[in-house]
């Protein structure tokens, strides 16, 4: 389908030349901030879109609306209704991928081909898995007998309920997965939600709000407000009337939004930065990793989370492994999302180009070996071609710090000690993602259990399904999402302890 796409469609187009409003209580109505928001295509540099922002008094008003539907039918809802309005809008979404995927790449620059992907198969897949469980919700009855009351029958049993208000914060690199794996969880554990959308990629979440409101959800349950995270985001976080902060983005903004949930302590779940491990051993299929190995760096133009980053590789098969990993880049065609071919769109804005050229500059003046890409293509875009290191260092800043860009940095390892491997697979402040390499059954699931991630995968990188739990350690992050635990971060627990009377 993206073959036969090569520029926006006439419908696509309408709807980017619409006024764009806030959803607020069923209703779609004017910003009340002067403050404008321009969406650039990253690809052209061009505007595509100019909106005004939420105003504070547009965030109490959702908030307050969000409470509203808590509080009334939303809440007297059957859950197996809530599970036909989710289902529903996976449907609508599924038949309303052409125009997601050009808007995703649009305003954020991914080949239309992987925007296709994540709007057909992907999002709509969260969307049903956790629409299939609105009815599996459910309480334990507890063999308890409180101190004290051995004299009497007693019932004890728990609810499992809403948390209440979430206010999600969604950030730009993969607006589409990350506004679906918030909203459909929370909606499907009876919560009600205030999402805020990047600045930078607002398009996708109005169109996703449309389908929200033509599946049928009461006034109130969804509300989206468009703003800067400087007013609109942080106000989420201070909110009173919120009651849990749902936040995927950098770490630094992670810490200020704690920060600012600490006074009321809100419920807080982080998704934050990588610096993502990905381990080739000697007996690594080397026709499988170093592709591999490639596709982890340069997914998403590297502004991925999950990033392999740090590619570690044994030093008896370096060199051959640094040439087929070059064969591989040079598969990673850069180019605007809608060119034929193209594997590796441009970064999300000037300022993180000229963030990642930084990245390079420094790591050519430290001493590595550049092997591979590095420059700036001579045209109009924020591109940067794919970018290898060879013999890099611990050290080094681009062995510490999230780049987020198409930087694949490559550190040795001798066989024989595995002990100082796991000190520098696991000596960062990130613990996100990651994987291992290797035919040996015994060396994978030992490397595996003792490298400090959230998610390790063997023989596979960042292999995401709406039933495996993902998120970090360290500072990449606080809970997990997708699978049963992405629905239990949307729930509270209650215990209930009835006196039946005397024995």
């Amino acid at each position: 389908m993206s073959d036969t796409i090569t520029a926006p469609t006439a419908e696509t187009l309408a709807f980017m030349a619409k006024d764009h409003k806030l959803f607020i209580d069923g209703h779609w109505r004017v910003p009340g901030s002067n403050r404008l928001i321009e969406v650039e295509n990253p690809s052209t540099e061009r505007l595509i879109a100019t909106m005004h922002a939420a105003s504070m008094k547009d965030l109490d008003d959702a908030v307050a609306a969000a409470r509203t539907a808590l509080d009334g039918p939303w809440r007297r809802l059957p859950p197996a209704e809530r599970g036909k309005m989710l289902m529903k809008l996976a449907d609508l979404m599924e038949a309303d991928t052409s125009m997601l995927a050009q808007l995703s790449t649009l305003e954020n620059g991914m080949p239309l081909w992987l925007s296709l992907d994540k709007m057909a198969l992907l999002c709509p897949d969260i969307i049903r898995y956790y629409a299939g469980w609105t009815t599996k919700v459910t309480g334990d009855v507890l063999p308890a007998v409180p101190v004290a009351g051995e004299d009497r029958e007693w019932l004890v049993y728990t609810l499992r309920q809403p948390v209440g208000v979430v206010g999600c914060i969604i950030p730009w690199n993969a607006p589409a997965s990350m506004i679906t794996l918030k909203a459909a969880p929370a909606l499907a554990a009876g919560c009600t939600v205030v999402m805020k959308p990047a600045e930078l990629t607002p398009l996708l979440a109005i169109r996703f709000t449309e389908l929200v409101e033509a599946a049928g959800f009461p006034p109130g349950v969804f509300n989206l407000v468009q703003g800067y995270g400087d007013d609109i985001g942080d106000g989420i976080a201070r909110h009173p009337g919120i009651d849990k902060v749902a936040f995927t983005g950098s770490t630094a903004v992670g810490k200020a939004i704690v920060r600012a949930a600490a006074d009321d302590l809100k419920r807080v779940s982080l998704e934050l930065g990588g610096k993502s491990p990905f381990i080739v051993c000697a007996d690594a299929d080397l026709d499988q990793a170093a592709p591999a190995a490639a596709a982890a760096c340069f997914f998403l133009t590297g502004q991925n989370c999950m990033a392999g980053t740090r590619l570690f590789v044994e030093d008896s098969i370096a060199d051959e492994f640094n040439e087929r990993l070059t064969v591989a880049a040079k598969m990673f065609t850069v180019g605007d999302g809608f060119e034929a071919g193209v594997m590796v769109g441009p970064l999300i804005s000037a300022k993180q180009l000229a963030r990642v050229k930084g990245f390079i500059d420094e790591t050519d003046a430290a001493g590595a070996r550049r092997i591979f890409g590095g420059n700036v293509p001579d045209r109009i875009g924020h591109f940067v071609e794919p970018t290898i290191f060879d013999c890099v260092t611990p050290d080094m800043r681009v062995a510490r710090e999230e780049v987020f860009g198409p930087v694949l940095a490559v550190q040795r390892f001798h066989k024989s000690d595995e002990t100082e491997l796991l000190e520098r697979v696991n000596g960062t402040v990130y613990g996100l993602s990651g994987s291992v390499w290797t035919r040996d059954l015994s060396r994978a699931l030992r490397l595996a259990a003792r490298v400090d991630s959230g998610q390790v995968g063997v023989n596979a990188h960042a292999a995401v399904s709406a039933e495996t739990p993902f998120g970090g350690n360290k500072q990449s992050g606080w809970g997990r999402e997708f699978g049963k635990e992405g629905l239990d971060a949307y729930l509270k627990t209650k215990a209930v302890s009835v006196n039946l009377g005397p024995h």
